[in-house]
């Protein structure tokens, strides 16, 4: 772990550095090519961004919650696609096998991930299996040493560069619920895997998504995570709980950027023979906006140390990913209106950023499943 506070300050000061000088000049090629630039996927790998959170034993930074926190905030200043691009490895695609892993797991796959020889993908969503994650359908049989797993997944981000899998398979049909449930390392290349066409989103564009499909894929048994049946869905579950605060400092930074530009604009505006950052009703707009961030910066970094402290942080989590999300959205908002006419006009960026942000409050748990898991969390202190 980085605890000395000058190697951290080194560290976000390169992270900072990095976005200025290298993402923020890429943003609009990535917007119109729908594709990261070789060289800049080169240069995360060479930074170690890939292993932020794997342990330096297998190659990672092993940093904390609160430093992932705080490097993510500086990194997501920029288009969030360039985050995205690592998440899935840095989160949930290698948090399962670090949690709940078998020593000869993660020394085989952690030091690949960290590198950023393999970008891992989370195979959990399905057609009829999203907010209701326990209800999925793909199936694991098992076949003497092997499981055969059928079944498709949706919305699987990094999908079309992924080397491998966390997959969630049900590996007893009795079950219909999360007992029944098994966590699988898969090799992207095996055989019977078979990818959809990207999604055309919304937003987040060089951010890919897809469609994956398992047609009779063999799968070692030496691959379940854990070496233990049904334990899947609550490896799936410590994995989201962590990433809900990863999610809400990706938030906490791209509104920190969005504020920046807004304020600079307002400076720099004049209507009405002054700046318009001068108009109260615009200052009330900026004031919000600063005041929600604060809050939610406090109770991202708040949550990341009760974590490190080793306290149960369900609710807190949900919590960060709720608020968070909801409030980059309304500083986006807020962005658009004091742009006025160039916040809406592709040119400017502030309307790419209004769509990106959207999706916070859909993937890794919608605000309204963050709400139940709020108000349970409450429920289960109380009694």
């Amino acid at each position: 772990m980085i605890r000395d506070p000058d190697t951290l300050t080194a560290l976000l000061d390169t992270v900072r550095r990095f976005v200025r000088e290298r993402l923020v000049p890429a943003e609009e090629l990535v917007a119109e090519t729908d594709a990261i630039p070789d060289d800049i996927v080169r240069d995360m790998k060479a930074m170690g961004l890939f292993g932020l959170t794997i342990p330096e034993g297998y190659g990672g930074l092993g940093l904390t919650m609160e430093e992932e926190a705080r490097v993510m905030i500086e990194l997501c200043q920029t288009a969030p696609a360039f985050r995205s691009l690592i998440g899935t490895t840095v989160g949930i695609g290698s948090q399962g096998i670090l949690m709940d892993g078998t020593p000869e797991q993660k020394e085989r796959w952690l030091p690949r991930l960290a590198s950023g020889e393999l970008i891992a993908s989370f195979a959990l969503t399905e057609p009829e299996a999203g907010s209701d994650a326990a209800s999925i359908r793909t199936r694991a049989r098992r076949d003497g040493d092997d499981y055969v797993i059928d079944g498709s997944k949706r919305f699987i981000t990094n999908a079309p560069e992924a080397g491998m899998f966390t997959l969630m398979a049900r590996t007893d049909p009795q079950q219909k619920g999360a007992a029944g449930i098994t966590a699988f390392i898969v090799d992207a290349k095996t055989p019977g895997i078979s990818l959809g066409r990207i999604d055309r989103k919304m937003g987040q564009k060089g951010a890919h998504t897809c469609d994956v499909v398992f047609d009779g894929v063999r799968v070692p048994v030496a691959n379940v995570i854990g070496g233990v049946e049904g334990r899947g869905f609550k490896t799936a579950m410590k994995v989201l709980d962590k990433g809900r605060i990863h999610i809400a400092a990706v938030c906490v930074g791209v509104a920190e950027r969005l504020l920046r530009d807004t304020l600079h604009y307002a400076m720099e505006r004049r209507q009405f023979g002054q700046p318009i950052a001068e108009f109260q009703l615009v200052q009330a707009m900026l004031a919000d906006s600063r005041t929600e961030l604060y809050a939610a910066r406090t109770m991202v970094l708040d949550a990341a140390r009760r974590r490190d402290a080793g306290d149960d942080v369900s609710t807190e989590a949900a919590c960060c990913k709720y608020y968070a999300s909801e409030m980059v959205g309304r500083v986006a908002d807020r962005a658009v209106q004091i742009h006025g006419g160039a916040g809406y006009v592709a040119d400017h960026g502030i309307e790419r950023y209004y769509r990106d942000v959207r999706l916070f409050r859909i993937y890794e748990g919608t605000s309204q499943i963050q709400q139940i898991v709020i108000a349970r969390g409450m429920v289960r202190e109380a009694t």
